[in-house]
């Protein structure tokens, strides 16, 4: 069970509740981006491993060569600040994965790992479920060596790509595939029919507001009261989510 959170707090609670591992992000609202190295500097002080989401904007997954550059800059900082893996991913226009930008991010933690004395794991993200087939490009991210696949089956949640998930399970036994997109609790024994290895969660909740001054909408893309709120971690819906995996095995 992996649990996205922003920041220590957010590790320590899914810690808490029993995660297997956490995938750290900066702007979980926007999708996530890279974040700090001293946010996964203190996030793995949490004690759980950190996976760290490379991505050097929000939008869509097609990198130029500067975009690639910088992201492999990033892989290397967050190996160096104690991450123990990557979660990277590039299309190409014709909506398959890049496999040169692929090979440049996945060398760059191989290497930077081999310079810190350890292996680090690389996790192809849900760039995939952009794809124009999701299962072709599974089968490139294994080629060039990825850990696991994190994916809805190309779906817009992992329950409605169901199909799909048993479909790149099939074809890609050697990579682990871990369900995540609008995955809830409940959807838990579900998703484990499909044979993925692991499921992931945001387990997000909206953060009580910390203020009472007037509410000024900052950046054009803001929206409303909750554009001036963030997301932090639930512990009740990680304990559930944990529930529903131990119940499993």
């Amino acid at each position: 069970m992996e649990i996205a959170v922003t920041g220590a707090a957010g590790a320590r609670v899914a810690r808490d509740g029993g995660a297997d591992r956490v995938e750290l992000c900066s702007a979980l609202e926007l999708g996530g981006v890279t974040p700090s190295e001293s946010a996964v500097a203190a996030t793995v002080a949490a004690g759980l491993p950190v996976q760290v989401l490379i991505r050097c904007r929000p939008g869509d997954f097609v990198h130029d060569d500067e975009e690639v550059a910088l992201m492999a800059a990033e892989v290397r900082a967050a190996v160096a600040a104690g991450a123990a893996g990557v979660v990277v991913g590039v299309l190409d226009a014709d909506g398959a994965l890049h496999a040169e930008a692929m090979r440049r991010l996945i060398d760059a933690a191989r290497v930077a790992g081999a310079g810190a004395g350890r292996t680090v794991e690389v996790t192809l993200h849900r760039a995939i479920d952009q794809a124009a087939d999701p299962v072709a490009a599974a089968v490139l991210a294994a080629s060039l060596g990825v850990t696991r696949i994190l994916t809805s089956g190309g779906a817009p949640s992992a329950p409605a790509g169901a199909a799909t998930l048993r479909a790149i399970v099939n074809a890609v036994p050697g990579v682990e595939i871990m369900a995540g997109g609008g995955v809830r609790p409940e959807d838990v024994a579900a998703l484990a029919a499909t044979g993925v290895a692991a499921v992931h969660l945001s387990a997000k909740q909206h953060a009580a507001a910390r203020h009472a001054g007037t509410w000024v909408p900052m950046g054009s893309a803001a929206t409303g009261a909750d554009a001036d709120r963030h997301f932090v971690t639930s512990p009740e819906v990680v304990a559930a989510a944990r529930r529903a995996v131990d119940t499993l095995t």
